[in-house]
């Protein structure tokens, strides 16, 4: 087994993990049950126990860091509260927080107990939140407590809705569980076999602006993402050290935060992002591995020299670019600062997981494409009369199979069936492969626009200003931006006066940051096919020009 020698970590490959899990299971089924697989955090707290698991660290607060032993007990016991409150195999129960200690106690914990996780990102309004539990059919919520009072005036709208359980500073709502209240004892949860039957349910885009509740499996994972893992190093890695770029809410950093610990690796809570706290805790904690979205990295490498000069990150070994395309500008930035070898890029969607990967060596050799298909992963382009695409630089409609495809959308099974096709499935990005077998994201199928690694849906937006008494009709597209990748773009025809500060601060107290228009375009008609749709395409080119013009 893995041991800890004289303070140095020694990693396993992920293959002698899963045989050690086997040949665990077989020495104590009078614990486990002969049937039931051993979850990794338990096994990592008998072989690992000292090793850290967790370090939350925020600036101004007591650092809290936590031992797999401490960490597995602690998962344990809130598994326990949950399965004492009523959870069953398959119960919906969110999560609603920062990165922090408790949002990955919560996650484990739905885990072990074989719940449906379903994320709430912290940013939502009560009006998204209301949407997400309701449709969710959500059960139980987790909650830190800042968010209290954006769930606290729907709370007569959530009628599955059975408990809240709140962490942080004391909350004044005496219907709120405290979640000191619902820890119960250390022992293994009697649910913690039928993890492997646990599912995620994270929101993602829809057609009609609505997001779609996608459901994933989460066990297994050595089976789905094993090979991943080797191919990026992490089974070899002496120490993983493994910091939360961006929220955990999101599949990205959430999946491979879980990854990390899939391996043994420690967990470094970024509370929220601040670029030069970022550095300090790479040079602090000698991070090795991360996931980030292009705004992070760009506001981490536009720090001034003396700044950056100040923090020590050759530590990095294991940077996965991901959420939205780097741009080659980007790229050539994180490497001045960062050790060559470090950038991986993958593409992937919530409902697809990691298709393709992009090693170290190819980032400036194939500019624009995002890598060659992930192991184990599958890969069809797909024509618009349904017909496999063979031809090199030939754009189509990029499909993928893996054991690693989401389930269904919840409650929305028929456009899950309408991206489904032989058991490959889509999520509507075109794509054309070169003569290498290399693959390249062209164009987005869907109108979807990605803002700082997040992905904001147009109907949404337009749902929203069209409720505006002088707005006549309104289309919403992203616009390329250096540092957020796109931003969204509102293109309004009136029926009266008004100004774009009163639009963008109608929308502001209606949508989070993310959805709210940064710019307003004012046009006396809207480009539109013989039936009446708005044409996006040409729209957005429009909006492009009129951009140039106005910076």
């Amino acid at each position: 087994m893995c041991r800890l020698v004289a303070g140095m970590v020694c990693t396993s490959t992920l293959y002698e993990i899963n045989e050690m899990f086997s040949n665990f299971r077989q020495t104590n089924c009078r614990v486990y049950g002969s049937n039931v697989n051993m979850d990794h955090l338990t096994y990592h707290a008998e072989a690992l126990g000292d090793r850290v698991a967790i370090i939350d660290d925020r600036s101004g607060l007591q650092v809290r860091k936590i031992n797999y032993s401490q960490f597995n007990a602690l998962v344990n016991q809130l598994t326990n509260g949950l399965l004492e409150l009523g959870v069953e195999l398959g119960s919906h129960i969110a999560w609603w927080g920062n990165n922090s200690l408790e949002a990955l106690t919560a996650m484990h914990a739905i885990r072990k107990a074989g719940g449906v996780s379903v994320p709430i990102p912290y940013r939502s309004t009560s009006e998204e939140a209301s949407y997400l539990l309701s449709h969710a059919d959500v059960e139980i919520l987790i909650i830190e407590s800042t968010y209290l009072p954006t769930l606290v005036p729907i709370l007569g709208e959530l009628t599955t809705l059975r408990h809240v359980i709140s962490y942080g500073e004391d909350n004044e709502y005496p219907s709120v569980l405290a979640w000191e209240s619902t820890l119960g004892n250390t022992e293994t949860p009697v649910s913690e076999g039928r993890s492997e039957n646990a599912l995620t349910m994270i929101y993602t885009s829809g057609t009609t602006g609505k997001p779609k509740g996608a459901m994933r499996r989460v066990g297994g994972e050595i089976n789905q993402y094993g090979a991943l893992l080797e191919l990026i190093g992490w089974d070899e890695m002496e120490e993983l050290i493994f910091l939360t770029t961006g929220p955990l809410y999101h599949s990205g950093p959430s999946g491979f935060a879980r990854r990390a610990q899939l391996v043994g690796g420690t967990v470094v809570c970024q509370y929220t992002f601040d670029p030069e706290d970022w550095l300090r805790l790479v040079d602090s904690y000698r991070v090795s591995a991360t996931f980030s979205a292009p705004t992070p990295i760009r506001r981490v490498t536009a720090l001034p020299k003396k700044v950056k000069s100040e923090y020590d990150v050759s530590s990095m070994q294991s940077m996965i670019a991901n959420a939205a395309p780097w741009t080659m500008a980007l790229k050539r930035a994180y490497l001045r600062d960062f050790p060559e070898d470090s950038l991986w890029e993958i593409y992937g969607s919530t409902e697809l997981s990691v298709c393709t990967v992009l090693a170290p060596e190819d980032q400036l050799r194939k500019p624009g494409s995002c890598g060659l298909p992930s192991p184990g992963v599958e890969i069809r382009l797909v024509d618009t009369e349904g017909q496999v695409i063979s031809r090199p630089d030939t754009p189509g409609e990029l499909y993928a199979r893996s054991i690693a495809l989401f389930d269904t959308y919840y409650k929305s099974t028929e456009k899950y069936l309408d991206g489904h096709l032989d058991g490959f499935q889509t999520v509507g990005d075109i794509a054309y492969r070169d003569s290498d077998g290399y693959f390249y994201i062209c164009d987005r199928k869907k109108d979807m626009i990605i803002t700082g690694g997040v992905n904001v849906y147009p109907a949404e937006i337009e749902n929203v200003l069209d409720e505006h008494p002088l707005v006549h009709e309104v289309a919403v597209v992203g616009i390329s931006d250096e540092e957020w990748g796109e931003v969204v773009s509102a293109v309004v025809v009136l029926n009266g006066e008004c100004t774009t500060s009163e639009l963008i601060d109608f929308a502001r107290q209606r949508l989070s940051g993310p959805k709210t228009p940064k710019v307003i375009f004012f046009m006396d008609e809207l480009p539109k096919t013989g039936s009446g749709k708005v044409l996006k395409r040409e729209l957005r080119k429009q909006v492009e020009l009129l951009a140039e013009i106005r910076n």
